[in-house]
């Protein structure tokens, strides 16, 4: 790889400050660097950081932008668009020159979230199937990734010098997101442009920890959540300022607290240790794979997820960019009987938010998923289902892409005919004829599994001769479902309940 020509910073005062007196070279942040892929048809933010005052010139091709830093030191500009392809330079010309070599021009993706979509190809070769076989083929000079590292905290960080750019190789490939590799191979296939990757996802985040913190305050229905972290934050300060470190518990207690002010769950923390450094580069739009760690606040989920996706929208300045997630996927034991759960209820959140925001899509994945294991190996099937919603919805390829879903329900001779949308072809019951997942309840609330029957014209009529006047119905609704309706095109059947009794995490933030 090459070197990465981002000046240094020789002079008295920190990056971080930069006073205006600060007399410096013009740098950039890491996001900006040699193999980098810029976004086709539109124009894209550079920025950086100079002496107060001093003239900046960009160029790449044919296309420049001048600025002037201001006070503080910034400056910033759009770059007019440039023909997909490449390689081009990218110049930075003020008192120094920057060049930035191997610059492509196609269509650039966020993929975040938190483990599955952080998991690489070959970390650990148990977490992407046949993943030597992945990287023996991965010679695609014209897709690229780049990585960005763990870390949290209350300050927005401008540029982490350790990520950069890689091109996509049998070499290099391990270290690509499994989901977000296999994402971007389907679009470079399809499409036949560069592909930029960019890979923030953080394992184990909570969502609230993706969120400018200002917003949460702000919201009446978040003080619970806020009062617990105020509670934490002021426990932490109180054992710093002591500094009791005498027994092993009070250093026990200590590093435990300080694991949760600069980690993954405290709110703000990713918002600002990691994405407000690239947060406004000229992207398409987003793939998420996150939701696992605020399963057991699933309700609250139905309005923090549309509210960071809203935020990030709002903060990026390029309309409501597509934003694509993975529903949650199967895992813990099945269970004999119907129950409750709240991954369920997290599953029901994240499609509601398909129906409170534009331009958003869900990949269904409810068959990929193991009970053993919170990390599922088939990462292909799940960057294949979001690469279907991208290539259908940004790329005019006529292609499925949205799992069928529930539409409505009419109760008759004690049965219950079930009506879908999104049928792709028509039912395709996996590895039995029988439909099998299906629950059905009365007004005594208890749920029973049900016999289900495909119909003629595609509704599904479900009955239990234990409920003879049924009010609702159930369908994959548990942690690990056994369930097997799938569209002739693969495409599994949403979860999904036909009632709205309050479910085991409606009270809780």
């Amino acid at each position: 790889m090459l070197f990465n020509l981002r000046r240094i910073v020789i002079c008295a005062c920190t990056l971080a400050a930069w006073p205006a007196v600060c007399q410096a070279e013009v740098t950039l942040p890491n996001i900006f660097g040699n193999h980098m892929v810029l976004q086709q048809q539109q124009a894209n933010k550079i920025w950086g950081k100079a002496a107060a005052g001093e003239q900046v010139t960009v160029t790449l091709g044919e296309s420049s932008f001048q600025a002037t830093a201001d006070e503080q030191g910034n400056w910033s500009g759009m770059l007019p668009e440039v023909a997909a392809g490449g390689p081009y330079e990218l110049r930075i010309q003020a008192s120094n020159e920057i060049v930035i070599s191997d610059v492509l021009v196609g269509e650039v993706w966020i993929c975040s979230g938190q483990s599955n979509m952080e998991w690489r190809v070959s970390r650990d070769r148990s977490k992407v199937n046949d993943a030597d076989l992945v990287q023996a083929a991965a010679n695609y000079p014209e897709i690229r990734m780049i990585n960005y590292p763990n870390v949290g905290s209350q300050e927005p960080v401008w540029s982490h010098e350790d990520a950069q750019w890689m091109v996509c190789s049998p070499e290099t490939v391990g270290e690509f997101s499994g989901v977000g590799y296999f994402f971007g191979r389907q679009l470079y296939h399809t499409i036949d442009v560069p592909i930029g990757l960019i890979n923030n996802a953080w394992g184990g985040s909570a969502a609230d920890a993706w969120i400018d913190r200002q917003l949460l305050e702000a919201n009446a229905d978040y003080r619970p959540t806020m009062a617990r972290w105020e509670s934490t934050e002021q426990q932490y300060a109180e054992a710093k300022q002591s500094q009791d470190r005498s027994s092993e518990q009070a250093k026990k207690r200590f590093a435990a607290l300080q694991k949760q002010m600069f980690g993954n769950q405290r709110p703000g923390n990713i918002y600002n240790g990691v994405l407000k450094s690239h947060l406004g580069y000229g992207i398409r739009g987003a793939i998420w794979y996150q939701g696992e760690s605020n399963a057991s606040r699933a309700y609250q989920y139905r309005d923090l997820f549309p509210m960071m996706i809203e935020a990030w929208r709002q903060e990026w300045q390029q309309g409501d960019f597509p934003f694509y997630w993975v529903q949650l996927a199967d895992f813990r034991n099945e269970k004999p009987e119907p129950a409750e759960s709240d991954w369920a209820e997290l599953r029901e959140a994240q499609t509601m938010a398909m129906s409170r925001l534009p331009n958003t899509g869900q990949a269904v994945i409810v068959d990929v998923g193991e009970g053993k294991d919170i990390h599922p190996r088939n990462k292909l099937a799940v960057g294949q289902r979001l690469a279907r919603w991208a290539l259908a919805k940004q790329y005019g390829v006529d292609i499925a892409y949205r799992s069928p879903t529930y539409s409505s329900m009419e109760l008759q001779d004690g049965k219950v005919l079930l009506k879908f949308e999104h049928i792709n072809g028509g039912w395709r019951p996996f590895d039995v004829p029988q439909p099998r997942g299906f629950a059905i309840a009365g007004e005594d609330r208890k749920f029973v599994w049900a016999t289900a029957k495909i119909l003629a014209d595609q509704r599904i009529e479900v009955s239990s001769p234990e409920v003879p006047k049924p009010v609702a119905v159930r369908y994959a609704w548990a942690d690990n479902p056994v369930c097997n309706m799938f569209d002739d095109r693969g495409l599994p059947l949403t979860p999904f309940r036909t009632d709205d009794w309050p479910g085991v995490t409606a009270e809780r933030r």
